[in-house]
């Protein structure tokens, strides 16, 4: 079979433009919902009367024998393959014969490719979701084990004030959460069937394309078929979801890079997720938390890329369209593959909560210093800053703030009395942060139980 578009030429392609001009060796990843899309047209020209109810059946037959061969890896793509749609096209006449070439009635490659991809956005965006659920479900199980682990919380990377570690477990799941709800609302957008728009004015045939939309799972139909060919939207803002989820995991990762150093020993990887050094026998490195560090930079790049792309083209379809597969493709595989290790990676954590306990710095508690003033009647500016001298005299003298005398803080202000004392034991601190969304243990507990529904119903939404 030669090209599909070349009837208006004459000469040859040369070798060097072949190369860069076909797009077989990384769009044949398309093959699914080429066919898929292929299979439901057949049956909307039938149904249209463009093609005869037998011509649609031999159709449909040929194409699920190709589908086969692609799912048994026995298709065998052929040098004249110039993209997925011409590979499928060519193989579908060896096999059924010329009515092979009914079925390009009134479409073109323009609207059928964003159709396939969309499909295929579709069923990255299911498998996306599932992927994130698994990290959600493994800091679920962490938090659940560790609502009474103290352990210092950080600000500017500075030792700030006591919380949870199952709180700050909580604090990822529900960035992830966020991630999750973004991947839905870009299902939707996604969810636009362009087929039936031709190059790029409509079909002149009487194909319905709200059928041919509940055949394919598609929600709505395009509105303007110059956007529907042209329009790579929904790719962007998937490369954006995605960029967004690998800079959450790069921030956890980040994290737990920190917490596993011997200086901090709050927390150990399993031997799964660690490897070791070519030279220094006693190294753990973290390198499964290194390398989504490192990926959430790819992702970003290839948001970038896709975006130049986008940036500069007239309406409607041009070639330059092309360039989206390759950052879509290698975005889907490394958040997948990332999320994968991740969730691993958590759910296989070994937790020092006495290294984290040991952390603790009585320092950190000059907030609650500041609030047994208030309480006391005395304006929060105030006691904050009589705080603030506690802290400072405590530094000068050379002793933790909790070490101070009655008569050190009485120095500081007659507002100071014995129980000021009470104030410097870090379970009080914690359990005192009770307001819904706070770390006590108590605000954990509805926390988690808040999770776990919200996890239940997003797992409820695709039936997994």
């Amino acid at each position: 079979m030669g090209k599909l578009w070349g009837g208006r030429f004459s000469g040859e392609l040369d070798a060097h433009m072949k190369r860069f001009n076909d797009s077989i060796t990384f769009d044949v990843r398309l093959w699914q919902a080429d066919i898929r899309g292929s299979i439901a047209y057949a049956q909307a020209l039938a149904r249209a009367g463009v093609i005869t109810r037998a011509e649609c059946r031999r159709l449909v037959k040929g194409l699920r024998q190709v589908y086969a061969e692609f799912a048994e890896d026995r298709f065998a793509i052929q040098p004249t393959d110039e993209d997925i749609h011409t590979a499928v096209e060519r193989r579908l006449k060896e096999l059924v014969g010329e009515v092979a070439g009914k079925l390009h009635t009134g479409r073109s490659r323009n609207d059928q490719v964003a159709t396939d991809t969309r499909l295929f956005c579709l069923d990255a965006i299911r498998d996306m979701r599932r992927a994130l659920w698994d990290v959600q479900a493994a800091l679920l199980a962490q938090a659940r084990d560790h609502v009474h682990t103290l352990m210092p919380g950080y600000t500017h990377l500075q030792r700030a004030q006591p919380i949870t570690f199952g709180h700050w477990c909580l604090s990822y799941f529900w960035q992830l959460a966020r991630d999750d709800e973004r991947l839905q609302d870009c299902a939707r957008r996604t969810s636009v069937l362009p087929l039936g728009s031709g190059a790029l004015a409509g079909t002149p045939f009487a194909i319905s394309r709200r059928a041919l939309a509940r055949a394919l799972g598609f929600k709505q139909v395009s509105q303007n078929s110059l956007d529907a060919v042209s329009d790579r939207d929904f790719i962007a803002e998937l490369l954006f979801v995605a960029a967004l989820i690998g800079v959450h995991l790069s921030r956890l990762a980040e994290d737990l890079i920190v917490y596993s150093t011997a200086e901090f020993g709050f927390v150990q990887f399993d031997d799964a997720y660690a490897t070791g050094s070519s030279l220094m026998p006693q190294k753990k490195n973290p390198d499964a938390m290194e390398l989504t560090r490192g990926k959430s930079a790819r992702l970003i790049g290839n948001l970038t890329r896709l975006l130049v792309v986008l940036k500069g083209l007239p309406m409607a379809y041009n070639k330059d369209l092309q360039e989206d597969k390759e950052p879509l493709f290698d975005t889907v595989d490394t958040v997948l593959l990332t999320l994968s290790v991740v969730a691993g990676a958590v759910r296989t954590l070994q937790v020092n909560a006495a290294r984290m306990r040991a952390a603790l710095d009585p320092a950190m508690l000059a907030t609650d210093v500041a609030e047994h003033l208030v309480r006391c009647g005395v304006p929060f500016r105030e006691a904050h800053h009589l705080s603030g001298k506690a802290v400072a005299l405590a530094e000068a003298r050379g002793v933790r703030i909790d070490q101070l005398s009655l008569a050190d803080w009485l120095s500081i202000s007659p507002h100071f009395d014995e129980r000021v004392m009470e104030v410097f034991r870090f379970e009080r601190s914690v359990s005192s942060r009770d307001a819904e969304g706070g770390t006590s243990p108590r605000a954990l507990q509805a926390q988690l139980r808040s999770a776990e529904r919200w996890l239940r119903r997003a797992r409820r939404s695709v039936g997994s």
